[in-house]
């Protein structure tokens, strides 16, 4: 039975709510979507315009780290209580504010030419007045000389010169054995072995193509010019093969001295940079290789600094260098390290902090609000109070305790901060908490003794004092393993 026409228009209406309820509901999704859509776009927007500014300041900003100012906040309840504890500073805020901060630098005085050219051998010249004019004009009289005056002083360069040295063997015969003897009796001049069997390189020669290479970073094809100049013609490759040669057969048995000095320690520093090889065998000349340096630890010890070359940045190559260490070992967070399982790890603070500062967005830098700011105050301070102790040139075992007083509590604030930090995805802050977090566990490691170190950066800095691009083999100097054909 059919209904009626209210009935009829009760369902129509029905229906189209029903419909419009589905149309609402799929336009709210919709808006939803493009809401997270919208989010994410200007998240990436805020990404790569973070990313911007690292790289700009990268390249035009300041290379130093150390911040602007010390932002007064939160960090100085550190030091309040110190501060506070002396009775004497209020009857001395007059002077404080009259008399110059204690540690207001002066300036260095300039040096004198004594100091400037000290240990350069003098060679006095004198101006002197020929025989036939010491007379005196008036009477006739020969001068006599009554002393010396200082006119003025030069710097003389001499240029390197080459010559050829030829030895002769002066021989020495008996003249009775010569006439009588069987065996005549003949002598000849030595002059003892020769700096290479094969080859006209002395000794200074050779000397002087690796100083100008590797300290001075002459180019083998400019010495090869250089040598030109001087009336010798002698190819780059007649220079590499000098180096490659005396290096493996001179220096090998240093490097291997040393090394296992280094590993007979028990606090070595390690690091790795990027280094590019011309025409290597089998790589293209973009394709990156590895310098890895090892080095001694702030013990005391006579420093140790040797580098070693591999074509990639595998964890086998420290694995193979550092075989059956077991002493503390002070690097970044390459994972590649992990493979060393005897030797106990420490963390670079100077990482952490330099990942902190690259997180801290433009113009913020005084902003302690932001997070990455307030990261680096913590470290700041943490690197404030091993500066003093440091300066203090205390026993080990004093610095140790120092630390345990002055810098544990500033690690464990640190710690405590960055269990609160939640840095959205993908941004800088984000990777500088993903990689303190993942150094958690070595935090505390060097403070289990005072020969430990805080940072690695005795080691970024000797990183960078090799040259940066070879030519034709990888490192052929003194503190390089890889021979190279």
């Amino acid at each position: 039975m059919a209904g009626s026409p209210k009935d009829l228009q009760f369902r129509e209406m029905k229906d189209t709510i029903t419909e419009l309820n589905k149309l609402i509901k799929t336009l709210r999704e919709t808006i939803e979507m493009l809401k997270a859509q919208q989010e994410q776009v200007s998240q990436e927007r805020d990404n790569l315009k973070e990313q911007v500014d690292y790289l700009t300041k990268k390249l035009f900003g300041r290379s130093s780290e150390k911040g602007i100012a010390q932002i007064p906040g939160q960090m100085e309840l550190f030091n309040e209580a110190e501060a506070e504890q002396d009775p004497a500073l209020a009857g001395q805020e007059e002077t404080f504010a009259t008399e110059p901060p204690a540690d207001k630098k002066t300036r260095r005085p300039r040096k004198d030419n004594a100091e400037r050219f000290q240990g350069i051998p003098v060679e006095k010249r004198y101006l002197d007045i020929p025989e036939e004019g010491r007379v005196c004009g008036i009477c006739g009289t020969p001068l006599e000389k009554i002393g010396e005056e200082f006119v003025r002083r030069e710097i003389q360069f001499t240029r390197p010169k080459v010559k050829i040295l030829e030895y002769y063997s002066v021989n020495y015969g008996c003249p009775s054995c010569r006439k009588d003897a069987e065996q005549p009796c003949i002598i000849k001049g030595k002059e003892g072995h020769a700096h290479r069997v094969h080859g006209m390189a002395s000794a200074s020669t050779v000397a002087w193509v690796i100083y100008q290479k590797y300290f001075n970073g002459m180019p083998l094809y400019r010495q090869e010019s250089d040598w030109k100049q001087c009336g010798a013609r002698i190819s780059r490759a007649t220079l590499a093969n000098w180096v490659i040669w005396n290096a493996d057969a001179f220096f090998r048995p240093m490097y291997d001295f040393f090394r296992k000095k280094l590993l007979e320690r028990r606090f070595i520093m390690a690091d790795e940079t990027v280094c590019q090889v011309l025409h290597e065998p089998e790589r293209r000349a973009q394709t990156q290789s590895y310098m890895w340096l090892y080095r001694s630890g702030e013990d005391g010890g006579p420093p140790i600094i040797i580098y070693k070359y591999s074509e990639t940045r595998a964890g086998e190559n420290a694995v193979d260098f550092l075989d059956g260490y077991n002493g503390y070992l002070m690097c970044d967070g390459y994972s590649g390290y992990n493979k060393l399982r005897s030797a106990k790890r420490t963390a670079c603070y100077a990482h952490i902090r330099r990942y902190l500062i690259d997180a801290i967005p433009k113009g913020k830098e005084l902003d302690y609000t932001q997070p990455a700011v307030q990261g680096v105050m913590y470290l700041n301070r943490l690197f404030e109070e091993e500066g003093k102790i440091k300066k203090k040139n205390l026993p080990f075992d004093a610095i140790k305790q120092a630390r345990l007083e002055k810098e544990k509590p500033v690690i464990e604030g640190f710690l405590s901060w960055l269990e609160k930090q939640a840095p959205v995805k993908g941004s800088r802050m984000a990777k500088a908490v993903t990689y303190a977090r993942n150094r958690i566990p070595y935090f505390m490691t060097y403070l289990e003794d005072g020969r430990c170190s805080l940072s690695n950066n005795p080691s970024l800095s000797e990183a960078f004092t090799y040259p940066q691009l070879f030519e034709k083999a990888p490192v052929c100097g003194a503190f390089y393993e890889k021979r190279c054909g």
